[in-house]
């Protein structure tokens, strides 16, 4: 009989918290590299004549992401992964130029601000707004990010009918874990697929949201219904859409478009 191999001792507490103090050197000293390399970009970005564009890049972000999230983390939970490169993106973003959000939160403003953080970080400036068309002005400025809640009383994202340089590009919270959709972000930056997104289409339908949806998915299109509010229905489509799309143009209403799209959630 073969013998039992002796097993290893756990460390100790105190070669645990070496451990920790290693690591946390370490994870500063490239945390500074990476905030360093912010400069370099908006260098690089200034040589290229693109100094006064906005970085924003939803899409990249989002793919960056879900490889982070797609390897090997242990013990390391979605949320924990996406607040640390939120914030490091976050921090990116304002060391390279214009950077500031307004939020208006309806009757929950406070969860507003929470997802506004939760997505983009605390570099960038916060400021909180009476109404969304405040918002939606500071989105037009340079670096401006709108976030406006999802409220029953008010259809603030039908004006993006009329303003096609202003897109919806997240849906906030960005993880299902977090909590139901309460936000969508806006601002002057170019929407692309990611793989796994989620559009936003309107549309002056008269009748129950689920004609709509009944119409939509007889043409191959699955929506569901997201508020309703001053005869205007907004519904999330499942899937990356042009505006273009034949089946959208098929589907009814009168007045209809579509507003952004954005990635689904990153933990789904």
């Amino acid at each position: 009989m073969a013998e039992a191999k002796p097993t290893q001792p756990p460390p100790s507490l105190d070669e645990v918290r070496q451990r920790i103090d290693a690591i946390d050197a370490e994870l500063l000293r490239l945390v500074v590299e990476r905030a360093g390399l912010a400069h370099a970009v908006a260098a690089a970005k200034a040589a290229a004549g693109d100094g006064g564009k906005f970085g924003l890049r939803p899409a990249r972000e989002a793919m960056l992401l879900r490889r982070l999230l797609a390897g090997p983390r242990n013990g390391a939970s979605p949320g924990l992964i996406v607040r640390i490169w939120r914030e490091l993106i976050g921090d990116s973003l304002a060391t390279q130029g214009p950077f500031h959000l307004a939020v208006w939160g309806g009757r929950d403003a406070a969860r507003a601000v929470e997802v506004a953080r939760l997505r983009f970080g605390v570099a960038p400036s916060l400021r909180q707004v009476a109404k969304p068309e405040d918002a939606l002005a500071a989105a037009r400025t340079p670096g401006g990010v709108a976030v406006c809640a999802l409220a029953a009383d008010s259809a603030w994202w039908g004006r993006l009918l009329a303003e096609p340089k202003l897109k919806v590009f997240a849906a906030l919270p960005c993880l299902a874990a977090w909590g139901p959709m309460a936000a969508l972000a806006v601002a002057e930056v170019e929407v692309e697929p990611t793989g796994a997104d989620n559009t936003f289409w309107v549309t002056d339908a008269p009748g129950p949201a689920g004609a709509v949806e009944d119409a939509l998915s007889r043409d191959g299109a699955a929506a569901t219904l997201l508020v309703e509010a001053g005869g205007l229905k907004l519904f999330t489509l499942a899937g990356f859409y042009q505006p273009d799309d034949p089946r959208l143009a098929r589907a009814p209403g009168k007045l209809s478009g579509v507003i952004g799209a954005a990635p689904a959630p990153l933990d789904v």
